[in-house]
């Protein structure tokens, strides 16, 4: 009876021992698996950009600023980490994310199939449009998408822009940045360019960089978000202080200093 009673003993206390050694494995695992965790351990939030006025730009002393940098900064010190920009080809920010050279992809990315499907993504927290980009002595001319057929078009590679014009079957050339397509219509070496709406407002027009330039017709509606690595649980992080910046009015005072409240989706 002794040798059968030490017996269950031995065999609770082994049970036991596994079933805590499997816990600590499991949560082990789990904290390796975590984008939260990771990014606190390494004290940096790297954030991946373009050069995207009112978005993410430089000021006079090289540092970036824009809605989405002034937001990224935010959230970054509510981790309790710094925010690192790094410029990307805006073609690779998928494979750039995949590799972990960045953490996020935060530049007025618009969430299309392509995006939802290979990156866990926030919720949408502002409107946009592509839209059609002419030189404003010859707007008139181009006011229906039928008048675009002959335009040689400039948009930046794997952007929501290149999808537009694909779609309508356009002639174009893919650059590395909108900025750079604005470039191409200024210079004359493109007809036309597809950008953000949101872009288009600071850096084209009267008072602007490209006073010789407008727009014309406006192509789709779309929405902004950032996006993670596939499984991240940053996604639920941004989410949740994305809900309390847009409480306390934070969200929408940082709207307004670049001129995009009128975009900014209620959270």
């Amino acid at each position: 009876m002794k040798k059968i009673l030490v017996l269950m003993l031995t065999l609770i206390m082994a049970l036991s021992l596994a079933a805590c050694g499997k816990s600590d494995k499991d949560a082990s695992a789990s904290a390796k698996d975590s984008d939260l965790a990771y990014v606190k351990d390494k004290g940096t939030l790297v954030i991946g950009i373009t050069d995207f006025e009112p978005m993410d730009y430089k000021d006079d002393g090289g540092e970036w600023i824009g809605f989405d940098a002034d937001m990224a900064k935010a959230f970054a010190e509510s981790l309790g980490v710094t925010a690192e920009f790094v410029e990307i080809d805006w073609d690779n920010k998928i494979m750039e994310l995949d590799g972990k050279t960045i953490d996020c992809v935060w530049n007025g990315m618009t969430l299309t199939d392509e995006v939802t499907s290979s990156m866990e993504c926030s919720k949408a927290y502002c409107n946009n449009a592509q839209i059609v980009i002419v030189p404003k002595d010859k707007a008139d001319q181009y006011q229906d998408t039928d008048s675009l057929s002959d335009l040689t078009f400039a948009v930046e590679a794997g952007s929501a822009g290149e999808e537009q014009v694909s779609a309508l079957d356009l002639n174009y050339t893919a650059v590395k940045a909108q900025a750079d397509a604005l470039m191409e219509v200024a210079a004359g070496t493109s007809d036309a360019a597809v950008i953000d709406s949101l872009m288009a407002a600071a850096m084209v027009g009267e008072g602007t960089s490209y006073a010789d330039l407008t727009y014309t017709i406006g192509l789709n509606n779309e929405e902004y978000g950032v996006g993670f690595r596939k499984g991240s649980d940053l996604a639920n992080a941004l989410n949740d202080f994305f809900a309390s910046s847009y409480k306390d009015g934070s969200m929408t005072k940082c709207a307004e200093k670049y001129g995009v409240q009128a975009a900014i989706i209620e959270q």
